[in-house]
């Protein structure tokens, strides 16, 4: 259940190649969260909404946690470092079960 609910709640825009996509997207497996990818290599409608929803940011990835902007592969770690990233998505969890 937990992994299901989170699926819905983590979204990164990516692309092919991207070593720091890949770093991102390693990071969320090994905490075991689901996460939502959308791959911009070769799709411009997806690469429009990416730069919309980032407010112009057009680097990849770029990562929303339950629809807020968290920023690219440096900000997700620094949240992980610093203990937030796990404070984070467990707030989104019991949010979705309260």
């Amino acid at each position: 259940m937990y992994n299901k609910i989170m699926s819905s709640k983590i979204e990164i825009y990516t692309s092919e190649s991207c070593f720091y996509c890949i770093a991102a997207k390693r990071l969320l497996n090994e905490k075991k969260l689901k996460f939502s990818e959308f791959d911009i290599t070769n799709n411009k409608d997806q690469r429009n909404i990416m730069v919309e929803r980032s407010n112009g940011r057009r680097t990849v990835p770029q990562i929303f946690i339950s629809n807020i902007h968290i920023g690219g592969c440096d900000e997700l770690y620094a949240l992980e470092n610093l203990g937030r990233l796990d404070e984070i998505t467990s707030e989104i969890f019991n949010d979705r079960i309260k």
